[in-house]
């Protein structure tokens, strides 16, 4: 289903230094108001748009620190008085979201725990509606795009025309260098359905571990994200969340300060080197097309074979043969493994789908 969204340019949003990036930083957690204070006037130099901060904090699990509630949205405002900065917080119901609004916060944004939940998402908008106020939404935990694009369709329906979407990566099962999946390919296609739409990275989260957090934030720099969402604390080692995947002030500023920002190119590029290595890419991408038709004409041959011969369709040690070697294959070839996994999962899936079918067709008889 394809839908549009009505959507106000950030230029006309009220922040400040709204130019690429825009970066919106601060700890993961309100935890007291000299924390709070002394990150923001760390930070007010930085070129950092808006200041955040977690006042809630719905955790994984129970008896761990969850914030410390509307008292610190006082704390926020002291934040704009002294520093002029704009600030954020997260609400995850509606109750949230008035008490937010009761406090002036002037950013709002909805993590990927109540995203997921359109009922908690129809709540706030609906709380929201009729506010002039920016409001991002966090990819749900698991990845699916139409349940982002779902929350931020119900948003823009009660009028929120100041609408932005946070990439923070997607939880998967098994081991991991990074906290969360970045699964780029979901929020680049989100991009691609909304082109108007602001869409900044959360490399805190994604990376888990500060030592990660510059190279996401330059991949999503080179993938032409807007902004970047980075979680800053004066003394992250001690911070009561997220310890691990928080910056210093000192270390924030080192990384923006070592970001390259590249050009999109001029018209003159796009329409002459730039233009011919496309239609490479095309000619390959037709190439692949041919070669997928032609293997999975195989894998309807082989499924007529195990129908005739009422064999079972998922073969594992053929199929753990083939990935070992696929792997083995791209690796010598200069592929990643991870690449050459899920290309061959979804091959593997695909034909699976087929062979399926083809053994549990019933045949008519006529009498």
């Amino acid at each position: 289903m394809k839908t549009t969204l009505n959507l106000l340019h950030v230029n006309e949003w009220g922040i400040k230094n709204t130019d690429r990036p825009l970066l919106i930083s601060g700890p993961c957690s309100a935890e007291t108001e000299e924390q709070v204070l002394a990150t923001a006037h760390a930070l007010k130099d930085q070129a950092v748009s808006v200041f955040r901060a977690g006042i809630w904090k719905p955790r994984t699990r129970p008896n761990t620190f969850e914030g410390v509630g509307s008292e610190g949205l006082k704390w926020l405002t002291k934040v704009k008085q002294e520093t002029g900065m704009k600030v954020a917080t997260e609400v995850a119901n509606a109750k949230h979201a008035y008490e937010a609004l009761k406090h002036n916060i002037d950013v709002l944004w909805i993590g990927a725990r109540t995203t997921v939940n359109p009922f908690a998402v129809q709540e706030i908008a609906e709380a929201l509606e009729g506010v002039d106020i920016p409001v991002f939404v966090k990819n749900p935990i698991n990845p699916d795009l139409e349940l982002w694009i779902g929350a931020l369709e119900r948003l823009n329906a009660v009028g929120i025309t100041k609408l932005g979407a946070i990439h923070r990566g997607f939880s998967s099962y098994g081991d991991s260098s990074f906290r969360n999946a970045p699964n780029w390919q979901i929020p680049i296609e989100l991009k691609r359905r909304f082109p108007e739409l602001l869409i900044i990275n959360d490399p805190s989260h994604i990376g888990g571990k500060r030592n990660l957090i510059q190279s996401l934030s330059q991949k999503a720099m080179d993938l032409d994200f807007d902004g970047l969402m980075v979680e800053v604390h004066t003394d992250p080692d001690k911070a009561w969340s997220d310890a691990q995947q928080q910056l210093t002030p000192a270390q924030f500023r080192e990384m923006i300060q070592s970001l390259r920002i590249r050009s999109k190119g001029s018209v003159e590029q796009t329409h002459s080197k730039l233009t011919d290595l496309r239609k490479k890419i095309d000619h390959f991408d037709h190439e692949l097309m041919e070669l997928l038709e032609a293997r999975m004409k195989v894998s309807s041959e082989i499924g007529d074979f195990k129908r005739d011969n009422n064999m079972i369709v998922l073969q594992n040690n053929r199929w753990n043969e083939v990935l070992e070697q696929s792997i083995a294959l791209g690796n010598k070839k200069g592929l990643s493994a991870e690449l050459i996994s899920r290309i061959f999962k979804a091959i593997h899936q695909e034909s699976i789908n087929i062979q399926t079918d083809i053994i549990n067709k019933v045949e008519v008889k006529v009498f």
